[in-house]
């Protein structure tokens, strides 16, 4: 898995990309998680429109970068969630947990709404 993080004003934006399958990957998402929280960014989108295959694994990560984020006060986002990891969410019921969106700019634009 490779991560990418960009800033849009107090919004960052991680971009996954690869297949999603825990142990170093889940090092991988927290450790640029924390930049973002401890440089105040405390909203966060995750772009998951390069994933192209994710594990139960993998989903443990987002849940888990998910509580990280609700516990410093924000709220995490899904955006481009293609349509293997969204039968994934579905079967698990996780999409009653995560808030997704077609594009990474109507995921930021949901935060000022």
């Amino acid at each position: 898995m490779k991560v990418k993080s960009e800033q849009f004003g107090s919004i960052a934006v991680i971009e996954l990309k690869g297949k999603i399958m825990g142990g170093p990957d889940a090092t991988l998402f927290r450790d640029e998680l924390k930049k973002s929280l401890d440089s105040g960014i405390t909203r966060v989108v995750v772009d998951l429109g390069k994933v192209d295959w994710m594990n139960s694994s993998g989903l443990g990560i987002l849940i888990g970068g998910l509580t990280t984020v609700r516990n410093a006060g924000g709220e995490m986002k899904l955006a481009r969630v293609t349509d293997k990891i969204k039968s994934l969410l579905m079967i698990t019921k996780l999409v009653q947990v995560f808030n997704s969106y077609d594009s990474v700019e109507s995921a930021i634009a949901s935060f000022s709404e």
